[in-house]
């Protein structure tokens, strides 16, 4: 799906931001796991498993393509990297069409 020059703009500017805010929380969330009860190892072991995992999420790895730009905002609003209220300023035809993908997904 084609986006306009405008929003693939906004989606270059906003992905730093939101993968850093989503990143935050996986390090707050890393945090409380290390902070938990249980063996060191065990606690490591976890930590290790969940960064592998999360190393996959598009809140912390993304390759930019425009013509994927559609399918990463959606990936990352279904992933809670991101609401639809962070979507403030892009088009109603981009909004409408995240909305469309959503919709038939559920």
């Amino acid at each position: 799906m084609e986006v306009s020059k405008s929003d693939w703009k906004l989606f270059r500017a906003s992905i730093a931001e939101w993968q850093e805010n989503y990143m935050e929380r996986l390090v707050k969330e890393y945090i409380d796991l290390l902070k938990g009860e249980g063996n060191a190892s065990d606690k490591f072991w976890n930590l290790e498993k969940r960064i592998k995992r999360d190393r996959k999420n598009p809140g912390v790895l993304i390759e930019l393509r425009k013509s994927n730009v559609i399918y990463d905002i959606v990936s990352l609003i279904n992933q809670g990297v991101i609401s639809k209220d962070d979507l403030e300023g892009f088009s109603d035809d981009l909004k409408e069409k995240v909305n469309f993908i959503i919709s038939k997904m559920r």
